[in-house]
């Protein structure tokens, strides 16, 4: 990004699309005051960009100007997605032929629940702009979803007058580059006051465009900590996703995803739908793939390597989470934001002697004890899928060697059910190993697919990926 450019403060950036004589739109804001047209009027010769600035709050005008969306949110994708059709449409009706033909027209559309006096809501916006990239274009879009950090609405509002400038000018000046898009929607604001959990690039401009791929930048970028992906591809926003849902989840490379994979996930929802108000009907399963390595390190995989692997599982019908989370109670917690029901986690023998390593807590203030602390507080569960000993025998989760001093500790998770086994559907399974399936993938068909499931073998050779050669 040019250092001048990444630079220019708020005000400068407003400014600056303002003098443009070519741009021009218009800013609707519902929700959190008119933060985005207030920051273009305080810098100055705002006349020349905006045609109209609009803040529709009751819902009665609302929805006689933008029509009632199917799932009747107010603060929704599709209502933003409505406004925008309706503003874009209207600046280009009324000013298109009367306005100099290289002018490239834009509307910026905001629906927010912000901090309420009376309640303690979840304070979330859906922002978006349609622009037209070059003049006379077909408009192309960006949409994201905010989740603010303030405690306080005068925050919040002043944050997304800050986001919304720094989206509509990364729309005109840096559209070629998504990346920059992202890195550039917190210029000039503090870290933690605002996590962008959803992106979403459409139109011409953007056809070639991975949302995915995008998506996996808002965790490198630090704009949040984890996405989610829905079964077709779409990426989906955590707190709808997750909400009044039992959560299980099973980290792994799924490089690429196996029937030992599988197996555990699926013999971790039998077990997990004996617990009581566990059904299949209310129960979310995620695949979740960490960006870091065991120290805390991101393992530098690449996006297109990611998204291989999250294509795979999505055509055995899994939701998949990418986070850049290392340790499990950290990964309860983000799940604890979004549901208050029961969150349960599939792991190995291995992963059991990893949490009960004391290194692994280095840098937590209370070690391993505030860890454990953290990891089951409330309807937590840890489900351990067994593993071959060394006399080719089945090693069960009670058979897990921990240090002495913390046998005791062990044995309280075990007698309050935080922690219990679950089977192996057959020993075979434990052949399979995921590096000597990827060595042998690029030479071609072979005996390695009988490790995977069939769709996933399909989903591999049909798009070649991990380097088949067919």
């Amino acid at each position: 990004m040019d250092k001048q450019v990444s630079a220019r403060s708020t005000s400068q950036k407003a400014l600056r699309i303002n003098l443009d004589e070519k741009k021009y739109g218009t800013i609707v804001e519902i929700g959190a005051g008119q933060e985005v047209a207030r920051q273009f009027f305080l810098a100055g010769a705002a006349a020349g960009t905006i045609a109209k600035t609009m803040s529709a709050y009751d819902m009665k005008f609302s929805d006689a100007i933008y029509g009632v969306q199917e799932d009747r949110r107010y603060v929704s994708k599709s209502r933003v997605q409505a406004m925008m059709d309706q503003e874009f449409k209207l600046v280009v009706e009324r000013v298109g032929d009367i306005r100099s033909k290289s002018s490239r027209y834009f509307a910026y559309a905001a629906t927010v629940a912000a901090k309420s006096f009376k309640s303690d809501n979840e304070c979330h916006a859906w922002c978006g702009i349609r622009v037209q990239m070059y003049p006379g274009a077909e408009a192309s879009e960006i949409t994201v979803h905010v989740r603010m950090r303030d405690d306080n609405a005068e925050a919040q509002q002043q944050a997304l007058g800050v986001l919304g400038v720094n989206l509509i000018y990364a729309a005109f000046y840096y559209f070629e580059n998504p990346k920059t898009i992202i890195d550039s929607l917190t210029d000039n604001m503090k870290t933690k006051r605002i996590e962008i959990d959803s992106i979403d690039f459409q139109g011409p401009y953007f056809e070639d465009l991975d949302n995915r791929m995008k998506n996996i930048h808002l965790i490198r970028s630090w704009k949040t900590r984890a996405i989610m992906l829905k079964p077709d591809g779409s990426v989906a926003v955590p707190a709808e996703l997750l909400y009044k849902k039992n959560v299980l989840t099973i980290r792994g490379s799924f490089r690429p995803v196996t029937k030992l994979n599988i197996d555990m996930i699926e013999q971790g929802k039998r077990s997990f739908y004996e617990l009581e108000d566990v059904t299949p009907e209310n129960t979310i399963a995620i695949a979740e793939i960490s960006l870091n390595d065991a120290k805390g390190n991101d393992a530098n995989f690449s996006e297109q390597d990611i998204i291989q692997r999250v294509q795979v599982l999505h055509s055995l019908g899994y939701h998949v989470m990418i986070s850049d989370y290392t340790r499990y109670f950290s990964l309860r917690a983000y799940f604890r934001q979004y549901t208050n029901l029961n969150i349960g986690i599939v792991v190995g023998m291995i992963n059991v002697k990893q949490i009960f390593d004391e290194d692994f807590y280095r840098g937590v203030e209370g070690g391993i004890l505030e860890g454990f602390g953290k990891l089951f507080p409330d309807h937590t569960r840890l489900f351990v899928y067994p593993e071959l000993n060394s006399e080719g025998e089945i090693s069960k989760f009670t058979d897990v060697k921990v240090p002495e001093h913390l046998r005791f500790l062990y044995r309280h998770l075990l007698e309050n059910d935080f922690i219990s086994g679950i089977d192996c559907s057959d020993k075979e399974l434990f052949k399979i190993f995921s590096r000597s399936i990827l060595k042998q993938i690029p030479k071609g068909r072979g005996n390695w697919e009988k490790a995977l499931p069939k769709d996933a073998v399909n989903e591999i050779v049909n798009n070649k990926f991990f380097g088949f050669r067919g």
